[in-house]
């Protein structure tokens, strides 16, 4: 029973929406963004509590009533919801509740009987799967964006502080241990246990016009560090100490001006460092040793995309790189739009005219939810709505509008179609295609524009209901044949069922579609030789 007292038709599809909250955990501010909007029920998601969990993404969800329900522990005009998203397997399962009258929590619960639920096509759930996955996937895509530009700032200055690992060396079996005090205050003197007499530590001397040192810094081997010095190419500082006086040359011996001009020479490329960067480099080497000389690595080139597709991020679309030429190369899952070889639409000749079965509709008037989906607008409904045919139960899922048709009847171009998606209790698919021309308004599709949403991805679920009969011509002769969905992953085996007699709509009505979609529809595909039927 449907805890948000909907019309019957809502009641499973709802009831599996109600979202979750960890109230005994703290959480940052809520970002609660609408999903549907109804004229008294609304339904949002939190994008600020959508996270990756071991299982999938927890995602929370409310649906603010627009009315008062009394419970045993108060009254509530809130349900919230906590879900786990499972993206790749499109199922979600709800976790916990919690019933609020306002920002007063009035009782909350786990779910006790936890269970995977498959999101169906069309439905409320399948918004706030996709609204939940999409917030995480992006929220990842920047972790992953900042991690990397950390570790290019790291590249591009290798010069950066980092930690620095002290020296830590055994002291020597009967050395003296040296008492270093690292107070401002005057040591107190500190009796030395009696060990053995050992060379005496030697400070190095204090500078003029510093402090005294109270951490005493290991002795510097001086000779080592000039070596090193040298060896990096750096020409030691001198010693104050007074030069040597010049040995006066013997009588007669020649003057070897080659060779005092070659290292005068290499002298002068050697730069002459300062007392302090000679001190600094002391103090480097005493603590650490000498520095190792860091290569910076110039940054790979980008990546060069094989096909145009690839950097539509799996974008599907109607033109451009994510046009229906390109679908088979988006993702992997849509390989069989490129390579299937029963693939939908055809351009329907020479069909085989035979008594087909009648197709029984056990249509009625049903409330709806209409959707601009990115790629049409599409239309769900209640339960119920079932057709039977070849001795199979099929129930409606949905139905969408193309324009153009993407059927074509011996060549013939038709400026709309409507297309009804059923499913059968195995999982199959079955089509029916009703073509739409131009001519008189027709009411159904007049009340489907008058409440179309203002924005993208944002249900409306008016309470005026429609007769999904009047989508039926009277005439129900057909063509039928095998083929495949007409969008990606373009999945094969999808019995389709394209009424011979087409619906009249107004040109009005054909605008105010194509101001959304001027062309939604997929090219026609080939036949490769299918038996295609028809009624005769």
């Amino acid at each position: 029973m449907s805890v948000f007292r909907m019309p019957p038709a809502f009641a499973s599809t709802l009831a599996a929406t109600a979202l979750v909250l960890l109230v005994n955990c703290p959480v940052q501010a809520a970002n609660w963004q609408g999903v549907i909007a109804g004229q008294n029920e609304t339904i949002e998601i939190d994008k600020a509590r959508i996270a990756g969990s071991a299982g999938g993404i927890t995602g929370w969800s409310r649906i603010i009533l627009g009315r008062d329900v009394k419970d045993p522990g108060g009254v509530y005009n809130e349900i919230h919801a906590q879900n786990l998203y499972d993206c790749a397997g499109r199922r979600f399962t709800t976790l916990r509740r919690a019933y609020f009258n306002g920002d007063t929590l009035v009782r909350e619960e786990p779910v006790s009987r936890q269970r995977a639920n498959k999101i169906q096509i069309g439905s409320i759930d399948e918004r706030l799967l996709n609204e939940a996955c999409r917030v995480h996937a992006a929220s990842a895509a920047a972790a992953v964006a900042n991690a990397a530009s950390r570790s290019a700032l790291d590249m591009q200055d290798p010069e950066r502080a980092t930690a620095m690992h002290a020296d830590m060396r055994t002291l020597a079996e009967g050395a003296r241990p040296r008492i270093v005090p690292v107070a401002d205050a005057s040591p107190k003197p500190v009796a030395p246990a009696a060990v053995a007499p050992a060379a005496p530590a030697t400070a190095a001397p204090t500078p003029a016009g510093e402090k005294p040192r109270h951490i005493m810094l290991p002795a510097i081997d001086k000779a080592a560090a000039d070596q090193a010095a040298s060896s990096a190419g750096i020409k030691p500082g001198a010693a104050p100490a007074s030069a040597p006086a010049p040995t006066p040359a013997k009588p007669g011996a020649k003057p070897e001006v080659k060779a005092v001009a070659t290292a005068a020479s290499q002298a002068a490329a050697k730069p002459t460092e300062s007392a302090s960067e000679r001190r600094l480099r002391e103090l480097q080497y005493a603590t650490s040793g000498p520095r190792k000389t860091v290569i910076k690595k110039k940054p790979a080139p980008p990546p060069v995309a094989e096909n145009p597709a690839a950097d539509m991020h799996a974008h599907w679309s109607y033109e451009g790189a994510g046009a229906p030429a390109n679908w088979g190369k988006l993702r992997s899952e849509y390989a069989t739009c490129g390579t299937g070889q029963r693939q939908s639409p055809i351009d329907i000749r020479d069909g085989i005219k035979v008594s087909l079965e009648a197709i029984r509709f056990e249509y009625r008037p049903t409330q709806f939810r209409i959707v601009d989906n990115g790629h049409t607008l599409q239309v769900s409904v209640g339960e119920g709505m079932v057709m039977h045919v070849m001795g199979k139960r099929y129930e409606l899922v949905q139905f969408h509008f193309h324009r153009p048709a993407e059927e074509r009847v011996n060549g013939r171009l038709y400026d709309m179609v409507v297309h009804l998606v059923h499913k059968n209790d195995e999982g199959q698919l079955a089509v029916i295609a009703v073509l739409l021309e131009k001519g008189s308004e027709h009411p159904l599709i007049q009340t489907l524009w008058n409440n179309m949403p203002l924005e993208k991805d944002m249900e409306v679920m008016p309470t005026e209901p429609i007769d999904l009969m009047q989508l039926l011509p009277e005439i129900r002769s057909y063509w039928t044949y095998m083929g495949s969905l007409t969008t990606p992953p373009c999945t094969e085996g999808v019995l389709w069922m394209v009424m011979k007699q087409p619906l009249q709509v107004s040109a009005d009505q054909i605008s105010i579609f194509s101001r959304l979609y001027r062309n939604n529809a997929r090219p026609v595909q080939p036949s490769n030789g299918r038996l295609i039927k028809e009624s005769r």
